[in-house]
């Protein structure tokens, strides 16, 4: 992190458009601060498209401007969130931007920002990075979502996907045809949410359960993290699937 009075970091190759911004004390200090989300737009380019997205920090008492560059910096529709998710009573940073892939990932980041010095709470990869998740079907329309790290497995019943789609996996008498496995996307979606209502908040993070191809959606796994004191943890070690829909019989 760097400190700078002018409005936008010293490496942009030209003045960044402001992509959105919020207004709250996050330094601590009782007085509202201003917070961007600057970015550059490839040159002659309409597209929403947006490149080195960086978090702006401007002190409501002094004016100083702090810049706090990200790892994945790079997407569309890039939004910020203000809420006090470590408990210190002071709003916190939430920062989500879209992917724009196909898979539907979010890049989504947390920071405190207490007395003017950045400390990131929650990064999306090492959320990714946190889980060993297994997707195998099973005999009788049964496929199985483990989480090998927490030790957790769920059940899901897919005899209602459609004749079509069961008889490419499966004999007549219910038993597979031959091995399959799906997995656990990385992370989808992130939403902040005070569960306890406390006025802390947590996160709500959903991650797609694929099966044989991207486009074959099963269901969501849901986690809600909390912060514990050093990081964001899960919530009385719980998840959730959600299953989707039957497809419609063919």
């Amino acid at each position: 992190m760097e400190e700078n009075m002018y409005p936008y970091p010293y490496y942009m190759r030209q003045p960044p458009s402001i992509l959105t911004s919020k207004q709250g004390d996050v330094n601590g200090d009782g007085i509202p601060d201003h917070v961007y989300l600057i970015g550059q737009k490839p040159d002659g380019s309409t597209s929403p498209f947006t490149t080195e997205i960086t978090l702006v920090i401007q002190d409501g008492r002094t004016n100083a401007a702090y810049s706090i560059p990200l790892e994945s910096n790079a997407g569309y529709q890039p939004s910020l969130f203000l809420g006090d998710f470590n408990g210190d009573q002071v709003d916190d940073i939430l920062i989500s931007i879209n992917s724009g892939g196909s898979g539907g990932f979010g890049y989504y980041y947390v920071y405190s920002f207490l007395n003017n010095q950045a400390k990131e709470l929650f990064d999306y990869k090492k959320f990714d990075d946190s889980f060993v998740y297994d997707v195998i079907y099973r005999d009788y329309y049964k496929v199985d979502v483990v989480n090998r790290t927490l030790n957790l497995t769920y059940t899901i019943d897919i005899q209602n996907r459609g004749k079509d789609y069961l008889s490419e996996i499966y004999q007549p008498d219910g038993t597979l045809k031959e091995p399959i496995e799906g997995w656990v996307s990385g992370l989808n979606v992130l939403y902040p949410i005070d569960f306890q209502g406390d006025g802390v908040y947590e996160l709500f993070v959903f991650q797609e359960i694929s099966g044989r191809y991207h486009a074959d959606g099963l269901g969501v796994v849901q986690t809600p993290l909390s912060w514990d004191g050093s990081k964001f943890s899960v919530m009385n070690n719980t998840q959730y699937v959600a299953i989707y829909g039957a497809s419609p019989e063919q």
